[in-house]
């Protein structure tokens, strides 16, 4: 299994193409394809049929953004930054961002 080190419900940055330079939430990580599914960005319209839970018609939705096209949103200053491991003095691996240095939460 692949390991990222962006995960569901991290602030992050699109970094490249048509939505860059938008910020959102997490909202699947997609570890075959390498890719991030994020709240309100890289929006497309989608013909769905009716069925019994939906009405169809056309829909907006999320479509996936290739991780490497996106950066954590560092917690101090809201710019892109890369993400570092470091052991806590109590023992607990933790992630922060290499930008401010700031543990990340979660």
């Amino acid at each position: 299994m692949k390991k990222f080190k962006i995960r569901r419900d991290d602030q992050v940055i699109v970094t490249a193409g048509r939505s860059k330079g938008k910020t959102g939430k997490v909202i699947s990580v997609l570890t075959d394809a390498d890719r991030v599914v994020i709240k309100g960005v890289n929006m497309v319209r989608r013909s769905t049929k009716p069925s019994q839970t939906s009405a169809g018609g056309i829909i907006e939705k999320e479509a996936s953004i290739h991780i490497s096209n996106v950066a954590i949103q560092d917690p101090k200053d809201g710019k892109p930054s890369r993400v570092g491991f470091k052991i806590n003095p109590d023992g607990n691996k933790v992630r922060f961002a290499k930008r401010s240095g700031q543990v990340l939460e979660s």
